[in-house]
């Protein structure tokens, strides 16, 4: 059996090679798992390279992105598979040790640094570990409108959709952050926490993040690549809330990539290498509270007051909690 751990030191800082025991992270770490949904791992790579999203870069081991090889095609089927702990797999010949698995008899990738849940999915395993499942949506898979866009969100106990947070929205992402401090907040600083964030503006429509770009003109990869600049602006804030107790595990990946026009394909739910293949990172937050923040111009869309399960100075009970507003048109891809 492989071994996703080199020495016995469980806090070292993720290389992105998978070099670390989650077995001595799970109970021990915040947990935090962030889907940038939709982006394609060469815009991610160019913008990287080019500076233009200093806030993520500045996380990922190297610098650089990992190339990896998407679980599914688009956002259902993606999201089945990594919260049933398949994420994105490198990119090259396996087999590859995972992070997380299930389980079950025969498995080649569960190594010894592996967490393994006893459960279905990796959300009910964490829960069972005493954390507390928050998942705060995005696209319309999370939306709670109907009961296709209440699987992936009904895995948590806790959930949070509105329009405002869904693609639609030119400032879905600031809105989601909101949420998720208001989340982080409400919670007894003794009680361990999963946070799970499905960032929806990297999916069409995105071409209001371009400055100049027309409805009628549409998406382009130029507008997508402005869409990630657009959430990296914020998404120092979510680090940092996620970080503000205690040391925290991250894993930022995409679910998919998408086709403008590559090769004749257009959207996703295809086999095309601009759809298979997404940028994948993992490391450490270290808790250094509100000097991670990021300071935009850019106006903030407001957020209502997260619901709570119980006083502010007790532990959150395991009962589901459920946000969600009226049905936003066009969101469910």
């Amino acid at each position: 059996m492989q071994s996703l751990l080199p020495d016995p030191d469980p806090a070292r800082p993720a290389d992105g090679s998978g070099h670390l025991d989650m077995g001595e992270v799970v109970g021990s770490h915040d947990l935090l798992l962030v889907t940038l949904d939709t982006l394609r791992h060469d815009v991610a790579v160019e913008l990287a390279a080019a500076g233009r999203i200093p806030h993520l870069a500045r996380h990922l081991p190297g610098g650089v992105w990992e190339e990896r090889h998407a679980p599914g095609s688009f956002t259902y089927a993606s999201h089945q598979a990594m919260f049933a702990g398949f994420l994105p797999t490198p990119a090259s010949p396996g087999p590859h040790p995972r992070l997380f698995a299930a389980r079950f008899a025969g498995s080649e990738t569960t190594a010894d640094g592996t967490f393994v849940f006893d459960t279905p999915d990796l959300v009910s395993g964490l829960a069972a570990e005493g954390y507390r499942t928050v998942c705060v949506g995005g696209v319309g898979f999370f939306n709670r409108q109907g009961p296709l866009g209440s699987v992936l969100p009904g895995m948590f106990q806790e959930s949070h959709w509105e329009p405002g947070f869904g693609v639609a929205s030119p400032t879905s992402f600031e809105e989601q952050v909101a949420r998720a401090e208001e989340v982080v907040a409400a919670l007894p600083r003794e009680q361990r926490l999963f946070l799970f964030v499905n960032v929806s503006a990297l999916h069409q429509p995105n071409w209001f993040h371009l400055p100049g770009a027309t409805r009628e003109a549409g998406d382009s990869r130029a507008t997508h690549a402005a869409a990630l600049e657009y959430v990296d602006r914020h998404i120092g804030r979510l680090f940092a809330a996620a970080s503000s107790r205690r040391r925290c595990f991250a894993v930022v990946c995409s679910d998919h990539g998408t086709a403008y026009g590559d090769d004749g394909y257009t959207g996703h739910r295809l086999g095309h290498p601009s759809v298979w293949t997404v940028p994948y990172a993992h490391f450490f937050l270290e808790p250094t509270g509100p000097t991670e923040q990021t300071v935009t111009t850019e106006p903030t869309g407001s957020a209502k007051p997260a619901e709570t399960t119980g006083p502010a100075d007790t532990a959150v009970p395991a009962g589901p909690v459920s946000r969600t507003a009226p049905h936003e048109p066009g969101a469910t891809r």
